[in-house]
């Protein structure tokens, strides 16, 4: 949704503090920039996800969790309970549903990944 009004303050407002027309000039134009959403942040564009857990790749689970493949098995449960009291959806039960659905597919990403390091290190 375009606005209008930033271009009309911009004017009045760089007009009015610099007391010159060159100050309308760049108040309009910061006027525009926020008229067009140029000031907002856009997301970053995020990697494609890593691949699912039946993968032959064994670092995907430790790089979810963020740990090394020689940590201890508390630091696994550490960094495991940390990501999942951040990312449970019943933490963002009040947000908005496209925040709830990602907390949802980052939890069951997090579950997984604990599931196949637990798995791996019963086998060894």
């Amino acid at each position: 949704m375009r606005r209008w009004y930033g271009q009309f303050l911009g004017f009045i407002a760089g007009w009015l503090l610099l007391r010159h027309p060159v100050g309308a000039l760049i108040g309009w134009l910061v006027g525009y920039w926020f008229d067009h959403d140029a000031f907002t942040r856009r997301p970053s564009p995020r990697p494609p996800p890593a691949g699912p857990p039946g993968d032959a790749d064994v670092d995907w689970a430790y790089r979810v969790l963020g740990v090394r493949e020689d940590a201890s098995d508390a630091q696994i449960d550490r960094a495991y309970r940390r990501l999942i009291s951040q990312y449970h959806p019943d933490r963002v039960a009040g947000a908005a549903p496209e925040l709830r659905k990602i907390a949802e597919q980052k939890s069951r990403e997090i579950n997984a990944a604990y599931d196949r390091i637990q798995t791996l290190r019963r086998k060894t």
